[in-house]
């Protein structure tokens, strides 16, 4: 297995296990200075690929809160600006808002483009290596919502766009309208939706990066692994977490899949790193496919 991972038709190549710094910013984050050091410990590992947000915060007053952490960890190493063989890509999103503390979707033309300028201050970068709808808005539709977004690209404020939280269908509706290069939905051994509705084979075909959220179940669904015979089994046999293992068999899946576990500490980064290092046999893989979805 590869350690690295590329977007076909672009420039962009990372390690094959990304960061998802969602929870360095929401309900219940670490300090801003262990969340750095977070960040930081991911870069020093090898890894290049970090997924945020503008929403990753607590409420609208908090907008940019991630992408401002983690600008201020990139430059401490000195890779503020994403450019050169050391580039870190950092992936960020629009078309939320987050109203005292909960979640609407906005995907309006107006929001987005307020939204990717506010990103590229916060980021402290000129042009954004991937910039993802964060989801489609059904008050306004995903036509408009999608010219916005070439707009920004022809403007060359992002330099690749990306979907999240779609359906098969809606991808194809956005592929006859403009250039996507990746897809990004959750995932993991115990939700196999995309799976099972042709999405992930979808977006092979198409050479589209499928980026894995959730990957290990997210917030609380990450709990349920250690619990699960066959991935204790795995884990010894690999010497290897049950978190490892779970990544480990979504690299086996597709080389177009980029998985970005989320991490709040030090030792989670250090940890699912690790996955790159695991190749797991043809029986093993087909093994955790016929596990049962929701645990």
């Amino acid at each position: 297995m590869t350690m690295w991972r590329t977007i076909r038709g672009t420039d962009l190549r990372f390690n094959a296990i990304g960061l998802g710094a969602m929870p360095l910013s929401i309900a219940g984050r670490p300090t801003e200075d262990e969340a750095e050091k977070v960040v930081s410990r991911f870069v020093d590992l090898g890894g290049n690929f970090i997924d945020t947000a503008n929403v990753y915060c607590l409420d609208d007053g908090d907008i940019g809160h991630n992408e401002r952490l983690i600008a201020r960890a990139l430059k401490s190493l000195g890779k503020g600006k994403g450019k050169g063989k050391d580039e870190v890509v950092v992936a960020t999103k629009g078309g939320l808002r987050r109203p005292r503390g909960d979640w609407k979707v906005d995907g309006t033309p107006q929001w987005l483009r307020a939204s990717c300028e506010k990103s590229l201050t916060d980021l402290g970068i000129d042009c954004i290596g991937l910039y993802q709808l964060h989801a489609v808005d059904p008050q306004v539709g995903l036509r408009d919502s999608i010219e916005e977004l070439v707009r920004l690209k022809d403007e060359r404020m992002v330099r690749h766009v990306g979907l999240s939280n779609v359906t098969l269908e809606q991808v194809r509706m956005a592929l006859d309208r403009a250039p996507i290069v990746s897809v990004q939905n959750r995932c993991n051994l115990l939700e196999k939706r995309d799976f099972r509705n042709g999405l992930i084979d979808f977006c092979r075909e198409q050479g589209l990066t499928y980026i894995a959220h959730s990957p290990v179940g997210g917030h609380y669904g990450h709990l349920r692994l250690s619990d699960i015979p066959l991935l204790i089994d795995l884990a010894g046999k690999y010497a290897r977490s049950t978190y490892v293992i779970a990544l480990a068999w979504l690299l086996a899946k597709g080389e177009h899949i980029l998985p970005i576990p989320g991490a709040s500490k030090l030792r989670s980064v250090e940890d699912s790193l690790q996955a790159v290092t695991v190749t797991l046999t043809e029986e093993d893989v087909a093994a955790i496919d016929r596990l049962p979805e929701g645990g």
